[in-house]
């Protein structure tokens, strides 16, 4: 490559694209290559391969208790896991619709309808739902003060509709 002219990336991207093709055959290739003939085991020679056997069940249970202890970066607690189902008080953005069985006359049409559609920006948006009926929106206006629209949580929002629970 000449330093003269600027160099395109086009140009770039395809030559790194056929390196990484080229060094994953060969080391897809390195697999199938037969291995060296080890020596062979005997009576004599078993205490030298349990002591390598253990040597290395050792190191590899030390590298596991290493790795082990590294901090998790997951996020363990959601602040409002309260308003998914355990309180009188239901997140209508991230609740599931088997919440809405708790409250007689909500599941399944108008619950169905609430997770299906959203998210709200607030509890009164539920009322724009398109299909909607008046004997719904009356059971909705029942409850709502029990309901709350937080902000979504796509750890919950995708559950909403099936959370795999079939009993």
């Amino acid at each position: 490559l000449s330093l003269s002219k600027p160099i395109a990336v086009t140009e770039i991207i395809p030559a790194k694209m056929k390196l990484l093709s080229l060094l994953a055959t060969a080391a897809t290739a390195a697999a199938f290559v037969p291995q060296q003939a080890g020596p062979q085991t005997t009576a004599l020679n078993a205490e030298a391969g349990r002591r390598e056997f253990f040597g290395k069940a050792a190191g590899a249970a030390a590298a596991a208790a290493f790795a082990a202890a590294a901090p998790a970066n997951a996020v363990v607690d959601y602040e409002n896991i309260a308003y998914l189902g355990g309180s009188s008080t239901v997140d209508i953005n991230n609740a599931n619709v088997r919440v809405y069985l708790k409250m007689p006359g909500m599941y399944p049409g108008a619950a169905g309808k609430i997770v299906s559609n959203g998210p709200y920006k607030s509890v009164g948006d539920v009322y724009n739902i398109p299909g909607m009926t008046a004997e719904e929106k009356n059971v909705i206006k029942k409850y709502e003060s029990r309901f709350v629209a937080l902000k979504p949580s796509a750890d919950y929002v995708i559950d909403r509709i099936n959370n795999g629970l079939y009993r």
